[in-house]
């Protein structure tokens, strides 16, 4: 065989070793959401590739056959065509031995660096670039191999099916698509610049509605602006000046004997008409909704959407009003800087290095903004608040602080026994807590 017969051989074999290397990564690359898209597009070929994910074992039996063949193909034809032409050259300086290994050798490590080069790394990154629209192509011409060698490839299938039943492992692709996929792909969106950062972040707030309880996101009951029954029109006004609120628990004697609530737009309706702001003259009392402070801000929705309503109560296990909420709170809470102002800022950041976050702020909040994956007895609290409680395992005072996983958390100021402001600094603590 004379070298250019060989070396024709061997442009073959890495050509053919570059088909079964695009056909392999082409369909492990594939994203199943953009091949039904490509299918329910009209492209047949698609459905094809589809079929082939679910049980890919004939299909990476023929590519396994066709690789390995090839590459002991090609080693034979190029050490054979090769090495003759070496040997002569190293004769010149080395013994007939030494050359001959040499020159072994060297067509041994040119055979490899070309297949790796040609038949490996460049049609498989070619693949990763676009997986589904070669995938598609490739599928035809693979199928038509397994038909070709199907003898071989039941036997080395079922080969292969027998020892992953030995081993108790699966034998079809799972494709369930989780929260954490979707995250992740939106992530990888928002680098890439296909999506904006907000937008991302948006979509992460609408999948952590339930793992959030609703007292992370709820009005407390020391800021719940409410009317008693009987309260004079005077009253009613002065409230509605001091603190205006879109709507306001009505209650009989104290908060926790909620009779309904009053809508501010009735209230300011009647005013504009000139008519008496008294309950006991028309002005409309709304039966309220009564939600558990355990619930998590989808089912939150769920309960206003079944009972019609945009405003609840939310009640602890001793039926005592903790707080109240809003359909514009739990909007508030997945749109995030989207809708917030400055006034409603509860983490502000004064440098690069330090946070002033108010003690109410939701645990996710933080983490977020200080790009923390996880807080110790995370299960156990809901606020930055509720951190530094069971960090201190007691009520926080005026200086005392926390350090965890490179910040310090200091309480800044206490009002009535509320954490109302936290300075956090970010330095090299370890995670330690001020003895009681």
């Amino acid at each position: 065989m004379t070298l250019t017969q060989s070396l024709l051989i061997i442009a073959l074999l890495i050509a053919l070793s570059a088909f079964f290397s695009l056909a392999e990564i082409t369909l492990a690359a594939s994203r199943r959401l953009r091949l039904r898209q490509m299918a329910d597009e009209g492209d047949p070929r698609a459905e094809k590739v589809l079929r082939v994910q679910e049980q890919p074992g004939h299909y990476f039996t023929v590519v396994q056959i066709g690789l390995n063949a090839v590459a002991i193909l090609g080693g034979v034809v190029g050490e054979g065509s090769l090495s003759p032409y070496f040997a002569i050259f190293f004769e010149k300086w080395l013994s007939p031995e030494a050359s001959a290994s040499a020159a072994f050798l060297c067509s041994f490590v040119i055979i490899i660096a070309v297949f790796l080069v040609f038949a490996d790394l460049f049609p498989k990154r070619l693949g990763m670039s676009n997986p589904e629209r070669l995938a598609v192509r490739m599928v035809g011409p693979m199928q038509l191999l397994i038909t070709t060698f199907k003898p071989l490839v039941w036997f080395f299938t079922r080969c292969t099916d027998l020892l992953f039943k030995l081993l108790g492992m699966p034998m079809a692709r799972d494709d369930k698509i989780t929260s954490a996929d979707i995250l992740a792909m939106t992530e990888a969106g928002a680098q890439a610049g296909v999506l904006a950062v907000r937008e991302q972040q948006v979509i992460a707030n609408v999948f952590e509605l339930d793992t959030r309880l609703v007292s992370s996101v709820m009005t407390v009951r020391d800021n719940i602006a409410w009317f008693l029954h009987d309260d004079p029109e005077s009253v009613l006004r002065a409230r509605i000046v001091a603190e205006p609120f879109s709507a306001y628990p009505v209650c009989d004697g104290d908060i926790d004997h909620v009779l309904g609530y009053v809508d501010a737009k009735d209230m300011f309706q009647r005013v504009l008409s000139g008519q008496p702001l008294a309950f006991d003259q028309g002005l409309p009392l709304h039966k309220a909704l009564v939600i558990p402070d355990r619930l998590s801000l989808t089912e939150v929705l769920e309960q206003f959407q079944q009972a019609h309503e945009d405003f609840a109560i939310i009640v602890n296990e001793y039926s005592l009003v903790v707080g109240v909420i809003t359909l514009n709170d739990v909007m508030s809470t997945v749109m995030g800087d989207l809708v917030s102002t400055p006034d409603e800022e509860q983490i502000v950041q004064r440098d690069e290095n330090s946070w002033l976050i108010d003690g109410i702020t939701p645990i996710q909040d933080v983490q977020r903004a200080l790009h923390i994956d996880e807080l110790p007895h995370s299960e156990e609290y809901e606020t930055l608040a509720g951190f530094l409680m069971v960090m201190l395992r007691r009520v926080p005072k005026r200086t005392d602080n926390v350090s965890w996983g490179g910040y310090t958390f200091e309480v800044m100021d206490v009002d009535s026994y509320r954490i109302d402001q936290v300075m956090v600094t970010k330095g090299t603590g370890t995670a330690k807590a001020p003895a009681n």
